[in-house]
């Protein structure tokens, strides 16, 4: 579960990513705004093939702030859109 620190978690939902990038490659380039502790690529189970979408979690806030201001992600010539996850538990 994500760390959360005054309403802000420390896990960003990613979307629009190449087919191209896995975890080592999302954790890679969210590495250049501090700690990556965990990053996940969402695969279609059937084919193999990446669902475009996935999860990058941070050591701390400051981190999360850093990459979520960044007004555009460039990954492997795609822009990808960067939010802060948030659980379906806490809508409630």
């Amino acid at each position: 579960m994500a760390a959360k620190v005054a309403g802000v978690t420390n896990k960003l939902f990613v979307s629009n990513l190449p087919w191209t990038v896995a975890h080592k490659e999302l954790k890679n380039y969210f590495s250049q705004f501090g700690f990556v502790s965990s990053s996940y690529v969402a695969f279609d189970l059937k084919t193999g093939m990446s669902r475009g979408f996935g999860f990058v979690t941070f050591s701390n806030k400051k981190e999360t702030i850093a990459a979520m201001n960044m007004e555009t992600h460039i990954l492997e010539g795609n822009r990808i859109y960067v939010k802060q996850f948030q659980s379906a538990a806490s809508h409630f």
